[in-house]
């Protein structure tokens, strides 16, 4: 199953409910932009890709920016729309590789966070994508990109990992790794009238290293200011030169 299927069909239905406790997650997302003086300087524009349901995108409206905000996933982007009303987020469902189309603003701040790069099919898509992000930013922009680890391959019995569960759901995830991507399924039991049910969905992830980003923001004139990795979840800032 594509990733927009797996979202629509499968994961969307629960991934608030995964994420865990919105207040909580999206203030330690605001202290860290504000950590790292993500801040309005010019056009005051911040596009948020692959926004899900908002932690990021609220984060970036509190701190004073006019925040786009792009998902594939309906239900995600109506969570979102649910707490912005009277916000400065304005909310696009669209795909985030068709980032270029947005060329009639300047944003100054452009983010893709979570785990949505490794969305992409392939590692010349990241590369493009990369470009054209880079490409609309404002002079001095900067770009947030964070994505999961998987350049280290799990084995045996660690490739089962649990992600959460209460007295009503529960989530697992198996990983299956060939050379370039990680086969991702999620594996989703829930409690209705004392009978648990499964569903489940495969989807794909690209397996990509830091150094890769590094190499392709490099080549977009893009300053590394950066680059940590904390829980399997690199993170990398960079400024546009």
């Amino acid at each position: 199953m594509n990733v927009k299927k797996h979202y629509d069909n499968h994961l969307g239905n629960f991934y608030s409910w995964m994420v865990g406790d919105f207040n909580l997650n999206q203030k330690k997302q605001q202290d860290f932009y504000e950590k790292n003086n993500l801040i309005p300087q010019s056009s005051k524009i911040a596009f948020d890709l692959g926004c899900g349901h908002g932690l990021h995108s609220i984060s970036l409206e509190n701190l004073g920016f006019h925040v786009k905000a792009i998902d594939f996933n309906a239900q995600l982007l109506d969570e979102l729309k649910n707490r912005s009303e009277k916000r400065n987020i304005e909310i696009f469902n669209d795909d985030i590789r068709n980032i270029k189309n947005y060329n009639n603003y300047l944003p100054e701040v452009i983010i893709c966070c979570g785990d949505t790069l490794t969305h992409l099919e392939t590692l010349d898509e990241v590369n493009l994508f990369i470009q054209d992000s880079c490409f609309l930013l404002d002079k001095n922009g900067i770009f947030v990109l964070s994505f999961r680890d998987y350049s280290y391959e799990l084995k045996d019995i660690n490739r089962f990992i649990h992600v959460k569960s209460d007295e009503n759901n529960i989530l697992t995830c198996f990983l299956e790794y060939d050379k370039e991507k990680v086969t991702v399924t999620d594996i989703f039991y829930t409690k209705k009238e004392d009978v648990w049910e499964q569903k489940i969905s495969s989807y794909n992830k690209i397996r990509i290293k830091a150094n890769d980003i590094i190499d392709i923001l490099s080549k977009c004139n893009m300053k590394i200011v950066l680059n940590e990795s904390l829980n399997g979840l690199i993170t990398i800032i960079s400024n546009k030169n």
